[in-house]
Parts: structure tokens; sequence; C-alpha cells
């Protein structure tokens, strides 16, 4: 268990079980495909250290990017500390390395499943919902996170906030 100055970090308790999470999913999805209807939007910082992208890339978007992970990609490889794809930028293949360090988003939109990582300068990393619902703007939480079930049409859910519980 992470503990500071006597107290539990709860925020990066959750960064590394939002990342083991997404591990997981990736490994899964490596090892056997996409299922059904699943693929991702996946945004990162281009500008983090560990970040493997053509200078093109990170000249074209310096700050962040945003992949898409659905039909088109390959030689998915997958480490304890980020993940490695070739996906296709104008037809012309490009290999990236995302670390799970560097994720600012991952959401399946096909499920209304959403993660943001936000970073602030005087306090470790914060982990709040994305913004999935149409009608929402674009700094609303999302809805709950909770296992699909068989899909339906889309239904309202209860906003999450973490805020209540940092001192």
């Amino acid at each position: 268990m992470t503990i500071t100055n006597q107290t539990i970090d709860y925020g990066n308790l959750m960064h590394k079980a939002m990342r083991g999470l997404i591990f997981e999913v990736l490994t899964d999805i490596a090892a056997k495909g996409l299922p059904g209807a699943h693929h991702f939007f996946v945004t990162f910082d281009t500008m983090h250290p560990d970040v493997e992208i053509a200078d093109w890339l990170s000249d074209r978007y310096p700050g962040e990017m945003t992949i898409v992970i659905q039909h088109q990609y390959e030689n998915l490889h997958v480490t304890d500390l980020g993940f490695a794809i070739t996906l296709s930028f104008g037809d012309t293949p490009e290999p990236l390395y995302i670390p799970y360090d560097a994720i600012k988003t991952f959401v399946d939109p096909s499920v209304e499943f959403g993660l943001r990582f936000e970073h602030q300068d005087d306090e470790d990393d914060a982990l709040a919902p994305v913004p999935l619902a149409e009608d929402q703007g674009p700094e609303a939480p999302m809805d709950e996170m909770v296992e699909p079930e068989a899909p339906t049409a889309p239904k309202e859910a209860e906003v999450v906030s973490l805020d209540q519980f940092r001192k």
C-alpha cells in the first residue's frame, strides 16, 4: 500500500489500478483481437520522455495526440510499462510506443467506458472519469463505471467525483 505523510495515497493507488486495467485489456486484445464493436481512443502526451513516435507526428501533434485502435492496427505488443503498436497515417504505417504514464485518456465508446488521468501541479496525479454522452460538455464527468450488460439503448447513470476524498 502506498502511504505518504501518514495518509493513504488513493490517487496513486487508483492510477496504478487503472493502468493495470489498461494493461490487461490490451494484453487480451493482443492475444485474441478486438471482440465485437469494441474500439479504443487513447490520448497521450507526445512530449513524455518515453513516448516513441515519428518526428513528423510529434511536430504535427505537440503536446498530445489521440489514436484509434479499431480495425487497422498491427504489431500490438504489451509490456508492464507501456505498449507498442503500428498504425496507418495516410496509408503510411508508423510504429508507436506509448508508456502507460503518458496516457491522458483511455475510452471504449462501444460500452461507454473511459478513464482520464489528470496531473495537478501541486499534488500527485488524480483520476477522473471521461465524458462520453454526446449531450455533456467536454469537462463533464463520465457516468459511473459499471460492468456493461448486453448492448442496449444508452441510459443515464450516476456521476461519481473523487474530489470529496482529497485533502
